[in-house]
């Protein structure tokens, strides 16, 4: 959702589905992980908590970024789904850009935003291999 008036971005989690188990135990633990772009450059990164041994999560979590009407058309949202692992590195399960330049659905989703201020657009996205 996006408040012209304010310049406050909102971007919400719900729940995923039918995660990739990348654990031995068959199950992962998921969190979720976004950075606020303008163009190629990272500017602001939140992330959900970690639920573990799920592949069905519910995060029920919203970000809010505050972004410039000026810079609304060069921003986007780089969304990845992480494993929590407690040795080594976290993995990459998959992600999406929402944004004006990227996928077709994703670009859709970011275009009905703007063409509906201040009203949440609700949407599923399949998550692609990263």
């Amino acid at each position: 959702m996006y408040v012209p008036r304010t310049s406050e971005l909102t971007i919400g989690f719900i729940k995923a589905r039918k995660l990739k188990a990348k654990d031995i135990t068959g199950a992962s633990d998921p969190y979720v992980k976004v950075w606020l772009m303008r163009g190629e450059k990272r500017l602001e990164k939140r992330k959900t908590p970690v639920f573990k041994a799920t592949l069905n999560p519910v995060f029920n979590e919203a970000f809010t970024f505050i972004v410039s009407w000026e810079h609304i058309r060069e921003t986007s949202l780089a969304v990845t789904v992480m494993d929590w692992d407690h040795v080594g590195r976290n993995e990459a399960i998959g992600g999406i850009v929402l944004g004006p330049r990227c996928g077709p659905t994703e670009a859709k989703h970011w275009g009905e935003m703007l063409t509906k201020p201040r009203t949440p657009v609700i949407q599923w996205h399949k998550l692609k291999p990263l």
